[in-house]
């Protein structure tokens, strides 16, 4: 193996999902508590019934088949009680392990329901189960022969510990992913409004320079063409023509310094496109799939401006609120106006509550006239227009 192919494995690798490491690791873990129940009829002093040895294996090999439900790589995105019913599915089979086989081997399919509990329910739902996992894995053994109480606080203990642990880490996990994902989202927005920013400092330097050629250079050759047009009426012969061929070639330089000054003041467009492909590569969570014309790519700074911020909200109410997986954002051009349109394919809402970002928005387009339409109602995701009137119409 090449180590281009190396390193292109190794990239694929680091793109995987915290939860999918987890699920990887799960099954490790399931496979190490599957050998013990594979050895446990051998092992017992007595045979265990047809029945208990079915119990533990449905058990277990429902712990698997749920642990890669597509619910859970959805994390959550997913409706709430589906991820409710995954979780408490896992948490039975779990139980049901260490239940027929009367035996703790459940505690390690526990310690790993603890572990994802951070990546698809909410902290105030999370803490109560893990405690509830510590109860359920717990009282059993006041059931068993030779129980106690005494014996179920020692568990209670044991088990919190287990469970605990697993859920505070992947909680940190969790917290930390959350914070670099959030840092590299903000840390594209000022790419790209760097990248705005140097753009327009480039054309207003430009303009400058233009300003200067026109004010000075062109009114210098100006009146220098108008002293030598005056020069070839007093002159004769010889010297007459060498003043005609200097008008010639000060006439010649003031059109050409007119023309430059002209190119300098055209070119005043930046390259919308570019800042908005800075500002999608930052979102690791969401896939923001961008079309942006070439013919449309190019446009004033203030209304790549407006636009690229209005793009920016848009990527961020899809990540925080909408929970979409995918977010589409496109430009196009009416008769009389510039279009961008978006849409995700997140949860959506019901009724449409306005924020500061939405006012935010509305307020930038309304600046130069436009306006902006949102459409949401639940599992629909939200469908955002807005209008900017043509540069000229503005």
């Amino acid at each position: 193996m090449s180590l281009k192919q190396i390193l292109e494995r190794l990239g694929s690798l680091s793109e995987i999902r915290s939860i999918d490491w987890l699920r990887y690791v799960g099954v490790l873990i399931w496979f190490l508590t599957a050998f013990p129940l594979v050895l446990l009829p051998w092992m017992l002093p007595e045979q265990p019934d047809a029945g208990d040895i079915v119990g533990w294996w449905s058990a277990a090999l429902l712990f698997l088949l749920v642990l890669w439900h597509p619910i859970i790589g959805q994390q959550r995105a997913a409706p709430f009680w589906q991820r409710v019913i995954v979780m408490l599915v896992l948490s039975i089979s779990a139980f049901g392990v260490t239940y027929f086989t009367n035996t703790g081997l459940g505690s390690l399919l526990a310690m790993l329901v603890a572990a994802l509990l951070p990546w698809i329910l909410p902290l105030v739902f999370g803490v109560p189960w893990v405690i509830c996992l510590a109860l359920a894995f717990s009282i059993w053994i006041i059931f068993s022969p030779g129980g106690s109480w005494l014996l179920v606080l020692v568990y209670l203990l044991m088990n919190l510990g287990l469970t605990s642990f697993p859920f505070i880490a992947s909680l940190l996990a969790l917290k930390q992913m959350q914070a670099r994902a959030e840092l590299r989202r903000v840390n594209s927005e000022l790419l790209a409004t760097q990248s705005l920013l140097t753009e327009n400092t480039r054309i207003a330097e430009r303009v400058r320079i233009s300003r200067e050629l026109h004010d000075l250079v062109g009114h210098h050759l100006t009146a220098l063409t108008l002293n030598l047009e005056v020069a070839s009426h007093t002159t004769e012969g010889k010297p007459r023509e060498h003043v005609d061929q200097a008008a010639s070639i000060a006439r010649l330089l003031l059109a050409d310094v007119r023309e430059v000054v002209s190119d300098m003041r055209r070119d005043d467009q930046v390259d919308l496109r570019q800042a908005l492909e800075m500002l999608a590569a930052g979102v690791p969570d969401l896939q923001i799939h961008l079309d942006i014309p070439s013919d449309l790519a190019l446009t004033d700074p203030k209304r790549a401006q407006i636009l690229l911020r209005c793009a920016q909200e848009l990527i961020t109410n899809a990540v925080r609120h909408a929970q979409a997986g995918n977010l589409w954002i496109s430009l196009s051009e009416d008769h009389d106006g510039i279009i961008l349109k978006a849409r995700d394919d997140g949860r959506g809402a019901p009724h449409l509550v306005p924020g500061n970002g939405i006012s935010g928005m509305r307020e930038r387009l309304r600046e130069l006239g436009g306006r902006l339409d949102i459409a949401t109602r639940p599992g629909a995701g939200f469908q955002v227009k807005a209008w900017l009137p043509m540069e000229q119409t503005t």
